[in-house]
């Protein structure tokens, strides 16, 4: 490790020490070197005693910066798995987390923009609307029609902070296969740079702005979902210019029902739109925490949905995408022969895999969950489940999965929150199956003839031409064809013909071989049969030449 490596691990060592979370080591017997480790080694005290575990680890995760902020982000939307004191906390990681200088974010905007902000903006709020573990957002008003917006700059000197904390990572992912049994099955290094791919990707505000675009014309028209326009004349790497949204936090629950909203519809409404994105569209909105999610105003008995910040998207190819429907319609079905199967069909368990063993076991694991609501369901524990049965069947950890299953995950603490009665299976099912029957059906063939009609219609006046050329190419190969069966009729006729002379030949040498040896008064008669032979037989030799 580099010193500044090592620097960074005993920081972040001191940070978690310093907030008193070695309190989170359960107190087992594979633990005690570990916390022999801690009082030993690392002698530094709690010096946040009177603070709630809570507190003290979104404040350690706040101060460690955005590589652990995202992760507490995730974390926040599991109150399955956390007690209510720890996941309240961690939410507030989503859009609370503490800002920098407004004077300093002033002043990267008018780098950015070339000049003074208040040539382009009026109204422009010092003091941040919202602050994240990338950026923050400051409002204002466009001087050249009057619409409010919002700003989102990217916090200054975060990058060497994030590439420190991944070298790191990194580290430990190349160390995991050596430590663990498993370890190379999971696939660390792969998942680890996948992780930072999607950070760095955060950093360039301009792939945001596109990727909201993007979302924001699939959803064109759409009831379910909306996203904000996106002023791309102000936009560049570090600055961020779209409309100004207004709606109610999905997580503030009671804000919602007191607005009469309704919240079956609404969590029914949330999965088709994850389902929409991962399979109509191949590209989802990948960082859907409550911070991010909104609910409009307008029309509470029909709701929608307002998403914002989209600076990591997935998307799926085709083949994945159509095994992952497959899957799930496979076990809403029950059917886990089909998904064991699927599994070794798409590679992701190897193919010398007992299809029946591993059938048995995702039964094992999956039937106990369905024909629940969701409030009874914890997804969290059915993935532990099927990672040890994974971990049974050498499954690969598939990295192009990981954002989607994070989603899923969001997903899933989002319905949990708003509505704890649905049922996820039943409300995902209908939607795939219809999927599924657009991709094998008629539609799809249509949709494949007009996908290719623009290359038929390019290659259209090349036919004659081509039509010509093949024709000259086959009647080239016809002649090419019967010249060499005509070579070999007529080889086969030689062959045949100095086989028949050899047998003659070596009749005729026999014959007169046999004769001089009974008759050896004869010696003219046997001589003329050896001497015919020997002819016939050079006669057969110079055909097969």
């Amino acid at each position: 490790m580099t010193p500044g490596e090592i620097r960074r691990l005993y920081f972040i060592i001191k940070v978690f020490l310093t907030y008193g979370l070695d309190e989170l080591i359960p107190r087992m017997r594979i633990t005690l070197p570990l916390r022999l480790w801690r009082r030993g080694v690392f002698w530094i005290p709690n010096r946040h005693k009177d603070a709630a575990i809570g507190v003290r680890l979104r404040m350690a995760m706040e101060q460690l910066g955005p590589v652990w902020i995202k992760l507490g982000q995730m974390l926040s939307t599991r109150r399955d798995l956390f007690p209510p004191e720890i996941a309240d906390e961690l939410a507030i990681l989503q859009d609370r987390v503490a800002p920098f200088d407004g004077a300093q974010a002033k002043a990267q905007i008018e780098r950015s923009l070339g000049g003074p902000l208040e040539t382009w903006f009026d109204d422009f709020d010092i003091n941040p609307l919202a602050s994240a573990s990338i950026a923050q957002v400051h409002t204002a008003t466009l001087k050249e029609n009057g619409k409010a917006v919002v700003i989102k700059v990217i916090r200054p000197d975060i990058l060497p902070v994030i590439k420190a904390d991944m070298r790191l990572v990194y580290r430990i992912a190349r160390w995991v296969p050596r430590l663990l049994p498993d370890g190379r099955r999971l696939r660390p290094v792969e998942v680890v740079r996948d992780y930072e791919k999607t950070l760095l990707d955060e950093l360039n505000l301009l792939r945001e702005a596109a990727n909201a675009i993007q979302l924001r014309r699939n959803f064109d028209g759409d009831r379910s979902l909306y996203i904000p326009e996106v002023y791309s004349d102000y936009c560049s790497e570090s600055m961020l210019v779209m409309e100004r949204i207004y709606g109610i936090p999905i997580a503030d629950v009671a804000q919602l029902e007191q607005h009469g909203v309704n919240m079956k519809l609404l969590a029914e409404r949330g999965v088709q739109v994850f389902f929409t994105q991962v399979f109509r569209d191949s590209f989802f909105h990948a960082d859907m925490h409550p911070g991010n999610i909104f609910v409009s105003y307008d029309h509470p008995e029909d709701p929608q949905y307002i998403g914002i910040d989209c600076g990591i998207v997935g998307s799926l190819n085709k083949e994945d995408k159509r095994y992952l429907a497959e899957n799930f319609i496979a076990f809403f079905n029950r059917d886990y022969r089909r998904v064991a199967e699927l599994h070794v069909d798409s590679g992701w368990v190897p193919p010398d895999t007992n299809v029946e063993d591993f059938e048995f076991a995702i039964r094992t694991v999956c039937e106990p969950i369905f024909e629940k609501p969701l409030a009874e369901i914890s997804f969290g524990h059915v993935l532990l489940n099927l990672f040890n049965t994974a971990r049974r069947f050498n499954m690969e950890v598939q990295p192009q999965l990981v954002l989607l299953q994070k989603t899923l995950l969001y997903v899933e603490g989002i319905g949990r929150q708003l509505y704890p009665q649905l049922d996820l299976w039943k409300t995902a099912k209908p939607f795939l199956e219809e999927w599924i029957k657009d991709q094998i059906g008629l539609p799809a063939i249509w949709r494949a003839v007009k996908d290719k009609a623009p290359f038929w219609a390019e290659k259209l006046p090349e036919l004659p031409e081509l039509f010509y050329e093949s024709m000259r190419q086959h009647k080239m190969l016809q002649h090419s064809v019967d010249k060499l069966v005509n070579d070999l009729n007529t080889q086969r006729t030689r062959h045949h013909q100095s086989r028949y002379l050899f047998g003659v030949g070596a009749a005729l040498l026999l014959s007169g071989t046999a004769v001089l040896l009974n008759r050896p008064d004869w010696d003219f008669f046997p001589a003329l049969l050896m001497a015919a032979g020997v002819v016939t037989w050079l006669v057969g030799w110079r055909k097969t030449n």
